[in-house]
């Protein structure tokens, strides 16, 4: 008698879960679109924060060769570019200034902006979250060298 009335549960256990599925596809239908924006966003955002990294590194040494003695706004902007493409990230610019970097004397502010498009470096084949947004790092340091015809010393 025990096994007849387990057996029993068994049957209508199963048309209950029967009936159940047609909740779960439905359910699933409305959760799906929503799970793919999320995991889309996280990769579109995780992408957007590892490439303004590279940029801002990128500017960082540029700006660092640019506070030297006989570093040029193109050499500058060539290195930079240069980083990011080794980097893996195409489509990039860099703007110096002042341009020429003579013109910046001793303890002057030179900045190396670095910009690169986002859609150059997504890794979906179209941004919902970034179309047209343009990733950029400044970074501003202080000339280390004089420009001025004098000798330079401290007075004698």
């Amino acid at each position: 008698m025990n096994i007849k009335r387990r057996n029993w549960m068994v049957v209508r256990g199963r048309g209950r879960n029967h009936k159940r599925r047609g909740a779960a596809v439905v359910e699933m239908a409305f959760v799906t679109p929503v799970l793919f924006l999320l995991v889309f966003g996280m990769i579109d955002v995780g992408r957007a924060v590892m490439v303004q990294n590279l940029i801002a590194n990128a500017a960082r040494d540029g700006a660092r060769a640019a506070v030297l003695d006989g570093a040029t706004a193109s050499e500058i902007q060539n290195q930079v570019v240069d980083y990011l493409a080794a980097s893996g990230i195409s489509g990039a610019t860099a703007i110096v200034s002042p341009n020429p970097l003579t013109l910046a004397d001793l303890g002057d502010p030179v900045s190396v902006t670095a910009q690169v498009p986002f859609n150059s470096v997504s890794w979906l084949p179209s941004s919902m979250y970034f179309e047209g947004v343009n990733l950029e790092a400044t970074v501003v340091m202080r000339r280390e060298v004089s420009n001025s015809s004098g000798t330079g010393g401290e007075g004698g």
